[in-house]
């Protein structure tokens, strides 16, 4: 029966042609089923998002824009952006709310900053109201500003003391990371109005610079904080391969480039080996590389059987994994949307209990148990 003759068909019967109410596409982990309910498709590059309180979303696009996503609606832009040099993997990045929030309304951005001597990695801080960032000041600025668009980090969390977190790559020169007077390729440490914490490694300057917390990462763009240790967990990206999960501690040397699980693209081998006495061993690593682009750890209760897993996002990879941890032990890994939303920028654990995750190709997305 053609289309012409079933309409006709249904306006002399009196049937309905609607379709049949679609049905939200459950996805199975090993422990739990869950669908995703996209929130908006509308965004562009993001890079990162803050839960605000209320339930709204503060949302960062690469090419230095910055918006609010409340009650479905996406907002223009908001005025008082640092100014960003959007190039390469480069641009407005991490966004994070100040712990304090709903007292103080602080918001942090990382961001690449033009300067003499090319770009470098940025952190700003800012006082967030319905249509601007207000007062934003600059709190950090990498020492050596450098050409090219390559490793800039930069990822932000805050530690249980109320100290904050970031980190910044090897901007594409490897060696960069095993100078503790540079800060390319380390994680660092500072207080929430950019001064140093007095008991960092590197506090009184003699052996590094003050902001260093530790050194020898090539590209880090995961950040978390383990939710019962309070110690900060790192991912990395590697070069071909060699992607590694760490637990950087403090003054500590984790390797890159002088060690490696991965080799150059060309094939090459990378510095030394695996292994070097004084150089830290990755927690967990992928080879081929998966391009990690964040980290969350589960504490919510939505999802129980979750309760303590760390869940990545992938960019090359195309997923979320889930590493299945007992305590501070790695037991294995599940891969979670594989292919299913593109290159994932970002995943974090929400205020709900629910995974919220952004997509390269402008999606922020929910996970939530299937019902």
């Amino acid at each position: 029966m053609t289309q012409r003759m079933l309409v006709l068909f249904a306006l002399v019967t009196g049937l309905a042609l609607s379709a049949p109410e679609a049905q939200a596409k459950v996805y199975k982990s090993d422990v739990h089923s869950f669908s995703v309910d996209v929130l908006t498709d509308k965004l562009d590059s993001p890079w990162g998002f803050a839960f605000l309180p209320g339930g709204g979303f503060l949302i960062t696009e690469k090419d230095g824009t910055v918006r609010l996503l409340e009650k479905g609606v996406l907002s223009d832009p908001l005025s008082g952006v640092p100014k960003v040099r959007s190039s390469g993997q480069g641009g407005l990045m991490d966004v994070a709310i100040d712990p304090d929030f709903k007292n103080n309304r602080q918001v942090y951005l990382t961001y690449s900053e033009p300067g003499d001597g090319g770009i470098g990695t940025a952190l700003a801080r800012a006082t967030l109201n319905e249509t601007a960032l207000e007062g934003t000041k600059v709190i950090f600025r990498q020492n050596i500003k450098s050409g090219g668009g390559r490793h800039f980090g930069s990822r932000i969390a805050f530690a249980p003391d109320g100290t904050l977190f970031f980190t910044i790559g090897d901007r594409g020169s490897p060696d960069r990371s095993q100078d503790s007077r540079d800060h390319a390729g380390s994680v660092l440490r500072i207080n929430k109005d950019g001064s140093v914490p007095a008991d960092n490694p590197f506090a009184d300057g003699k052996n590094g610079l003050p902001e260093i917390w530790s050194i020898g990462h090539r590209n880090t763009q995961g950040i978390a904080v383990h939710p019962e240790s309070g110690q900060i967990w790192t991912v990395s990206h590697g070069a071909r391969g060699g992607d590694e999960v760490n637990r950087p501690e403090a003054g500590k040397n984790y390797g890159w480039p002088v060690i490696s699980y991965g080799r150059h693209y060309s094939g090459g081998k990378i510095g030394e080996g695996t292994k070097k006495a004084g150089l830290e061993q990755p927690l967990h690593y992928w080879d081929p590389s998966i391009a990690p682009s964040s980290m969350t750890f589960y504490a919510g209760s939505l999802f129980p059987e979750w309760k303590g897993d760390l869940f990545v996002s992938a960019l090359s990879g195309q997923k979320i994994v889930r590493l299945d941890m007992e305590g501070n032990e790695i037991m294995g890994e599940e891969d979670l949307l594989y292919d299913e939303f593109g290159r994932i920028r970002r995943v974090a654990q929400g205020p709900d209990g629910a995974l919220y995750a952004i997509t390269d190709g402008g999606a922020l997305i929910r996970m939530a148990p299937a019902k």
